[in-house]
């Protein structure tokens, strides 16, 4: 396995040529202190930078927010994924977080690139009333607003996500919210992100994602967050027919692409796959 000291900068579940969700990757021989790590992150100023160091048969990982240390990113194991290909040859590649033993299976040819993460472990649960109420507030929303197909829950597939579906897109678009505000939420009730979905279809869902909790007001593009949401999916029997696709950052202009697979047994991994490009290091 090669390993390398410099920063690269991949944007994940791009849209074709376009849009993405920019990510730091460092591949060294061992990872740095945490705090250098920290730092590293906090310069980058991307939502996510992940860090891999090679380990027994795999890679050992941590992700860092400009704000913060978070247990699982998708978007940035999607690049991390993509810079293994290029550095190892395309393949399946081992991760341990600080949690759990996930892989990403990864190719990459001329600076592009696809990637596909089996998520942690999912698992959902109804999202407390009180928490509800406090999330509608911080966007000036209603529980008329709310699509009562879909009731607001604390999914996890990887992290903690509150989700709460909107009942049309008009409503997603207008997302507003104060991200200090935000910050105070998310971290009271150990949320990474708040969730916020619209389902255009049964299976074409449409998806914003405020990360106050590691201080950034909105993720274009959020895997671990569209794990989470397939396993609750699936949890509430949806008619999925074995996957989703959600588009995420249209309203950010970085419109992304993600294709998330569910499986039939409960609880199990999922699969959330999607392209991309090296933006540099």
């Amino acid at each position: 396995m090669q390993t390398i000291t410099k920063i690269h900068k991949v944007a994940a579940f791009t849209a074709g040529e376009l849009g993405g969700n920019p990510a730091g990757v460092m591949i060294r021989s061992a990872l740095p202190e945490e705090s250098a790590m920290q730092r590293i992150a906090a310069e980058m100023g991307y939502s996510e930078t992940v860090f891999a160091a090679p380990t027994g048969d795999g890679w050992r990982v941590r992700y860092f927010s400009p704000d913060g240390e978070i247990p699982f990113c998708g978007h940035a194991t999607i690049a991390l994924g993509a810079v293994l290909a290029q550095q190892n040859g395309d393949g399946i590649f081992p991760l341990t977080t600080n949690h759990a033993r996930v892989t990403v299976e990864a190719q990459s040819k001329d600076g592009q690139g696809s990637a596909a993460l089996q998520s942690p472990a999912t698992a959902s649960a109804p999202a407390p009333a009180a928490l509800v109420t406090a999330a509608l507030a911080l966007f000036g929303y209603s529980l008329a607003d709310l699509d009562d197909r879909i009731p607001p829950a604390i999914a996890n597939g990887g992290a903690n996500h509150l989700v709460l579906a909107l009942a049309s897109r008009e409503q997603l678009r207008a997302m507003r919210y104060q991200l200090a505000d935000g910050r105070s939420l998310m971290r009271q009730h150990g949320l990474a992100t708040i969730s916020l979905v619209h389902a255009e279809t049964l299976q074409r869902f449409h998806a914003r994602n405020p990360f106050a909790s590691g201080g950034v007001y909105e993720d274009p593009a959020t895997g671990a967050a569209a794990a989470a949401l397939g396993g609750y999916l699936r949890d509430l029997d949806w008619p999925h027919g074995g996957a989703i696709d959600i588009i995420q950052g249209e309203d950010m202009g970085a419109p992304c692409h993600l294709r998330v697979e569910i499986s039939r047994q409960a609880g199990s991994s999922i699969r959330v796959s999607g392209n991309a490009r090296m933006l540099g290091d």
